[in-house]
């Protein structure tokens, strides 16, 4: 009879520990999707901004991006880049996001619509792979293309 007892016991106990973790981890992967999907709202607003605050805060300090011809940059490239590109570029926003996550690793893979002040229009699509480290959300690595605009339906 104790041991029935304590093997019950046991199963609730193990049974709350799970059901504690998973409503404790539904709420942080919520407000991570969001602090990611916020942040790469921002990387796409500066490059028409020049405003490099967003990207300092999530570019690791050893981030490789790959632009859209092929050439491998860096952190402090994206930095300098985002000031002084920003005369060129009138407007630039993000479109969609798809966040997935693998442990502390989180893909995004997304687009965003850009005007150029010469009036030329289209679009970046793009992969984002962010890490956890030290209890901060950063991107570690990006690939960029550069696409058509997306049609008016």
């Amino acid at each position: 009879m104790k041991k029935a007892i304590f093997c019950t016991l046991t199963s609730l106990l193990v049974f709350s520990a799970a059901v504690h973790a998973q409503t404790r981890t539904k709420p942080n992967r919520d407000s991570t999707e969001a602090y990611i999907r916020e942040s790469e709202a921002q990387w796409a607003e500066s490059v028409a901004t020049g405003d490099t605050t967003a990207i300092e805060r999530i570019l690791a300090d050893d981030f490789i991006g790959t632009d859209p011809d092929g050439k491998l940059y860096d952190k402090a490239f994206m930095i300098s880049d985002t000031k002084n590109g920003a005369k060129d570029w009138a407007s630039n926003h993000l479109d969609q996001v798809k966040i997935r996550f693998f442990g502390n690793t989180a893909v995004a893979q997304g687009s965003e619509s850009w005007v150029k002040r010469n009036g030329e229009r289209g679009r970046f699509v793009w992969t984002d792979t962010w890490v956890l480290r030290n209890g901060r959300w950063q991107i570690v690595a990006a690939e960029d293309l550069i696409a058509a605009p997306l049609s008016a339906k």
